[in-house]
């Protein structure tokens, strides 16, 4: 039965990846008190357990899936991450140092009180920090050495072996660490720091997501009977009250055009929107609210474009609603207006710059010409530009196949690495050229659970079985020691992060510690408890030193123990 099921299994194996999917996220939800394992966890821990069918994923497969998950998360944060970089950056890059040095105490300690050769030394640093690179320089240190042939190979066979017994709780104790310990530590929650962090980025804008909407809209659309004015015109009306615009007239149960020049006479029933403050205080001068009123169900849409008119460019807010025709303005509301991915206050004093990003509210036909007046509208479609993001893709996964050697050392930022860097660039892209490179909110989280998810099924589907091989043949004292191998640098650095580089933040340390730990599944499980992006700038800025610090780890082991 076991040998049928493999067969079959083997020739579609991507079954086991969504089992572990359906099954890990499954599992993941449940709680025991405030711990909570994830979709993530529970992915890898359902694909350790299928690794017991010996049915192989081709490594491409969690080359393709992680490289889908860091792009996507390096696209949504590349404007902040450039902004970051600089002297705000340093606590990271000591971090990420503090990190690798740890790591390698530890490392030397474990060796020398329990006797460890160089080759479980490295592969123990490899899984237990996964970092996969540390692999191939120790591997390549060990062939270096003057020692017989063979010895030189069974050193190189350990690496292996220790790597398989430490990678899985490699990945799971960094999730542990950095999504459960750390906040209880922090006695703060990711998700709130998170929103915390966010709209202190926001300078207080809300942020609304899916099937959301304020209680108390700025802008409203308000029916009146006229009553209290008579023989006044659109345009007195629309003067009359401040911001406020007649987008309906109804007259004797029929509905009449509106121009400026309409006359408003008593009995009229009229649509008017605006800022509701503005709305409801014209209400006392214009007669009694009504709730509806048939052929008044007028839409309204909102819009954005990169402001590009030149007559626009450079002036106030103040000055462009005081000089531009009625016509013009006609209907139209600002909403937000952004630069460089932030938003920036509203008021006259506000000048408007060439490539600021205006949202405005307002029917149909207002904003067409609102767009036709002031720039390039942005697409908002459901469609993915897929031209730029595979042209994305396909520049990280090349920038990942670079290799710089310092002495005999190969450092590479590897596919995820170029993935990130990718992202972060053509993220920052985005903002420069906002007609292109289009990729909705929901498309990216797909690629980022997706993604991530994914990859660590993989990666239990290909290393569980050998891990548990080798912990049955030589006992659980490796497996023990890669826990140490995993946790203490972990724990360090977060006492180190809280107390010295006074990290008050849960979500930005998670972020931060994650990185430099190389911890790809924790920053994901961060990502889903946080609800947003804010532990992801600090994360590109430790996961890019971790993958040169952390590889440099292989060679010291090998020098050292």
């Amino acid at each position: 039965m076991m040998a049928w099921l493999q067969s079959q299994l083997s020739h579609s194996p991507e079954i086991l990846i969504f089992l572990s999917l359906a099954i890990g996220f499954w599992i993941g939800q449940f709680q025991i008190g405030k711990f909570q394992l994830g979709g993530v966890a529970g992915s890898l821990i359902v694909g350790v357990a299928l690794s017991l069918l010996n049915v192989p994923i081709d490594n491409g497969v969690k080359s393709i899936l992680f490289a889908l998950f860091i792009y996507a998360v390096g696209f949504e944060s590349g404007p902040q991450f450039f902004k970051s970089l600089g002297p705000n950056s340093i606590r990271e890059i000591i971090l990420a140092t503090f990190m690798a040095v740890i790591g390698l105490l530890t490392i030397l300690l474990m060796a020398k009180l329990f006797h460890l050769d160089k080759g479980l030394a490295a592969g123990l640093a490899a899984g237990g920090m996964t970092q996969s690179a540390i692999i191939g320089t120790a591997s390549d240190a060990i062939a270096r050495l003057d020692l017989p042939l063979d010895e030189i190979h069974k050193l190189q066979s350990n690496v292996a072996v220790g790597y398989a017994v430490t990678y899985v709780f490699g990945s799971l104790g960094a999730i542990i660490v950095c999504v459960n310990i750390l906040p209880k530590f922090m006695g703060k929650d990711i998700h709130d720091d998170a929103i915390k962090a966010q709209n202190q980025q926001l300078k207080g804008a809300f942020v609304l997501t899916s099937g959301q909407s304020l209680a108390t809209p700025d802008i409203v659309g308000r029916i009146y009977q006229v009553e209290k004015i008579n023989r006044q015109t659109v345009a007195q009306l629309e003067t009359f009250g401040q911001n406020i615009t007649v987008e309906r007239i109804k007259r004797k149960n029929r509905l009449i055009d509106i121009t400026p020049d309409t006359i408003i006479q008593t009995n009229d029933i009229v649509l008017i929107v605006g800022h509701r403050t503005n709305v409801v205080a014209i209400s006392e001068k214009i007669g009694k609210e009504l709730q509806s009123v048939d052929g008044f169900d007028l839409v309204m849409s909102t819009i954005d474009i990169v402001l590009k008119n030149q007559a626009y460019i450079g002036r106030t807010l103040g000055d462009i609603k005081s000089s531009t025709a009625a016509i013009v303005k006609h209907g139209i509301y600002i909403i937000s207006i952004k630069r460089d991915d932030e938003p920036i206050s509203l008021s006259n004093d506000t000048k408007v710059l060439a490539g600021d990003v205006i949202t405005a509210y307002g029917a149909e036909q207002d904003l067409k010409r609102f767009a036709h007046e002031g720039g390039t509208p942005i697409p908002n479609s459901l469609k993915t530009d897929w031209i730029f993001h595979g042209a994305g893709l396909f520049v990280g996964l090349l920038i990942g196949l670079i290799v710089i050697r310092i002495g005999s050392i190969p450092i590479t930022l590897g596919a995820g690495g170029g993935a990130l860097l990718s992202g972060l660039l053509f993220g920052w892209l985005r903002t420069r050229h906002q007609t292109r490179g289009a990729m909705s909110p929901a498309a990216s989280q797909i690629l980022k659970d997706l993604g991530l998810a994914g990859f660590v099924a993989v990666v239990g589907l290909n290393s569980g079985l050998q891990a548990i091989q080798t912990i049955k043949q030589s006992g659980l004292s490796l497996f023990l020691i890669g826990v140490v191998v995993t946790l203490v640098p972990l724990l360090f650095s977060m006492l180190f992060a809280r107390y010295i580089l006074r990290y008050d933040n849960a979500a930005i340390l998670a972020g931060a510690l994650s990185g430099a730990r190389s911890a790809n599944p924790a920053f994901g499980a961060i990502l889903d408890k946080a609800g947003n992006t804010i532990p992801t700038v600090p994360f590109a800025i430790t996961y890019a030193l971790a993958n040169v610090f952390l590889t440099l780890l292989g060679p010291l082991i090998v020098a050292f123990v």
